[in-house]
C-alpha cells in the first residue's frame, strides 16, 4: 500500500512540475472549413469571419510611431497545422544579413513562438517549444540543442506580399512535440478540437540600424526584461482550438 501511495505521489509531483504555466492570454480559434491558400492575399473564406488581434506590446526598443510600425494578425487551424494571417505596416523593410544564420533577429522578420503541449517552461536550447524567426526571404531560423542555429524551413511555410508600406504574410505552422530530434525523421502532431497550444507572435523591426530597433509582441510580459519568449514558454499565451 505504501508503494502505491508513493507511486501516486510521484506521478502527481511529475504532472504538477510539468504543467506549471499560468494562463495569461486565452484565445479560442475556429477550425477552417477550407484550408487557406498561402498567397499573401488573405481573401480565403476562413479569414473573412475571423477577428483581427493586435500586435502591439513593445518588448524591446524605444517608443515608436504608428507610421513606423503597426501590426495585427488572425489565426485558424486544420488537422495538420496552425495558420496565421499577419498584416504589418512598416515604413522600411530591412534585410542586412543575406546569410540566414547570421544575426537573424536583427533583420526585419516575423517570429512565431509555439509550445505544442502548452506545458510552458524553459526552451532556450531544447525543443520544449520553438521560436521560429521567419525572414523576409522565407527562411526560418531557431536555435537547436547544440546552441547553434538551424534552418526549419519545413516547419513554417510562408508567403509575403508587400504593397507600399503594408506587408501581408500568410503562414502555415506545423507543430512538433518535445521529442523532436534535429537531423532525424520527425512527424508533426495532428491537431484536434479542444487542444491547447502555447503561442505568441512578434515582429523584429529594423530601419537601417546595426541591431534591431524594436521587438513588438502579442502578449504583455511582466518585468523590465521583456525579451523572454526565446527562453521561457511560460510567457506564451494559450490557443484553444475549436471546431
Amino acid at each position: 500500500m505504501k508503494k502505491v501511495v508513493l507511486l501516486l505521489t510521484s506521478l502527481i509531483l511529475l504532472v504538477s512540475c510539468h504543467n506549471t504555466k499560468e494562463t495569461k492570454q486565452l484565445i479560442s480559434i475556429k477550425k477552417a472549413e477550407t484550408t487557406p491558400v498561402l498567397d499573401g492575399i488573405g481573401t480565403d473564406a476562413c479569414w473573412m469571419n475571423t477577428t483581427w488581434l493586435p500586435l502591439s506590446q513593445r518588448w524591446v526598443g524605444a517608443p515608436y510611431s504608428d507610421d513606423d510600425f503597426s501590426g495585427k494578425y488572425k489565426l485558424t487551424w486544420d488537422d495538420d497545422a496552425l495558420y496565421l494571417l499577419v498584416q504589418i505596416h512598416d515604413d522600411v523593410l530591412f534585410d542586412q544579413y543575406k546569410d540566414p544564420k547570421k544575426l537573424w533577429w536583427d533583420d526585419d522578420c516575423v517570429e512565431v513562438f509555439v509550445d505544442e503541449d502548452n506545458s510552458g517552461g524553459e526552451h532556450q536550447y531544447n525543443h520544449n517549444a520553438f521560436a521560429y524567426h521567419v525572414a523576409l526571404d522565407g527562411n526560418v531560423m531557431d536555435i537547436g540543442p547544440e546552441e547553434i542555429p538551424h534552418l526549419y524551413n519545413d516547419h513554417v511555410l510562408s508567403k509575403r506580399v508587400t504593397n507600399g508600406k503594408i506587408s501581408t504574410w500568410e503562414l502555415k505552422v506545423y507543430l512538433y512535440d518535445d521529442s523532436y530530434v534535429d537531423g532525424e525523421e520527425n512527424t508533426p502532431v495532428k491537431l484536434h478540437d479542444n487542444k491547447e497550444v502555447g503561442f505568441a507572435l512578434a515582429y523584429c523591426d529594423n530601419d537601417h540600424s546595426k541591431e534591431r530597433e524594436n521587438f513588438i509582441g502579442s502578449i504583455y510580459v511582466e518585468g523590465e526584461d521583456k525579451n523572454q519568449g526565446w527562453i521561457d514558454a511560460n510567457i506564451f499565451g494559450t490557443l484553444l482550438l475549436k471546431n
